[in-house]
């Protein structure tokens, strides 16, 4: 584990090196924040619309007391919105689409000894792979995080039109009630953690991917699935700290 995590240090400041050429990684880093944030947003709008409104009939169902004013369930769910559904389920979905498409890529590349091309050429080779993807991801997961909370939001909404639980306007109502602006911070910083997490651990375990086509495939599994643990640990931190 030391190892591990002594390989992964020294990977990330090779990294963050003064870059030889600034057009080529500025270019390279476009490339990744379209690929990460516009490749993705179909998917995290997908889910954050369904998830929005999923919550809000189920906290109704809940709610459903004649003692407790039915404006809770906009507020009850705005809430989980922000601080959890959003920032982390769409991180962890992030990480399967995303993490697993650079640990494939960087894989392939070292497998193929592309990556020793690379440096025999002169060029520093984690900066060039590694930095852009970094730099993609805590640019880019934090926007896909607030589209996430607006359509999560929006999601409920729509589940009141359309089961009529809950009124519009007490779904409105609660939404608006007792706003804290604590809670997007916290969600913007867990965008932020969980943006590095995912591009970095899932470019260490492709660049120090070695053999052919299957252990590629492993280097990208193992790459999702530590990147979803150190997610949800970091998740439980962050929530500890800030709240």
């Amino acid at each position: 584990m030391f190892d591990s995590l002594g390989k992964y240090v020294l990977l990330l400041s090779l990294s963050f090196r003064r870059p030889e050429k600034f057009k080529v990684y500025w270019a390279e880093v476009m490339r990744e924040m379209v690929s990460v944030g516009i490749g993705s947003l179909g998917i995290i709008s997908i889910i954050s619309v369904f998830i929005g409104a999923a919550t809000t009939i189920q906290v109704a169902f809940q709610l459903s007391s004649p003692l407790v004013p039915l404006s809770i369930a906009g507020k009850i769910a705005r809430d989980s919105t922000i601080l959890e559904f959003s920032p982390t389920i769409s991180s962890l979905v992030l990480a399967g689409r995303v993490g697993s498409s650079i640990a494939s890529q960087i894989g392939t590349m070292r497998v193929t000894e592309q990556i020793d091309a690379l440096e025999i050429m002169g060029v520093n080779a984690p900066g060039y792979l590694i930095a852009p993807k970094i730099i993609a991801g805590v640019t880019m997961v934090p926007l896909l995080i607030i589209v996430s909370i607006t359509l999560g939001i929006t999601g409920g909404y729509i589940a009141c039109l359309a089961s009529g639980d809950i009124t519009p306007a007490d779904y409105i109502a609660g939404v608006h009630d007792g706003f804290d602006g604590l809670t997007i911070r916290v969600a913007l910083v867990k965008a932020v953690v969980f943006g590095f997490i995912i591009a970095s651990i899932c470019a260490y375990q492709g660049f120090y991917t070695s053999g052919g086509a299957l252990e590629v495939g492993q280097s990208a599994t193992k790459g999702v699935v530590y990147s979803c643990v150190m997610i949800l640990f970091a998740d439980l931190v962050i929530t500890r700290i800030m709240l």
